[in-house]
């Protein structure tokens, strides 16, 4: 199941943040849970990050660890498409570890 994914949390989004492309992201369930709680997060070439404070066990490992690192799937060459840094860089600055 894939969801549709802020970047920039809805509740902190103004209401045209909210409908921009480029404050989102497409994720599984259990990434985009992992992403709205702080656990996972992007850095500036669009690589996922893990929390720290994400214990390794088997699960995590197998779950989140595992993508540690690797780059997200882009929407083609258009740089306009993309998920916008500012929206990652709040959501590292604002979300990212703040409730793991």
């Amino acid at each position: 199941m894939l969801t549709a994914s802020h970047i920039k949390p809805w509740a902190a989004a103004t209401p045209s943040e909210r409908l921009m492309s480029s404050n989102g992201l497409l994720l599984n369930a259990l990434h985009d849970r992992a992403f709205d709680r702080g656990l996972i997060t992007l850095d500036d070439r669009y690589r996922v990050v893990v929390s720290s404070r994400v214990p390794h066990t088997p699960t995590n490992d197998l779950w989140l660890y595992a993508f540690d690192g690797r780059k997200i799937a882009l929407p083609g060459s258009d740089e306009s498409t993309w998920p916008s840094l500012d929206f990652i860089h709040y959501h590292n600055d604002c979300v990212f570890e703040q409730c793991a």
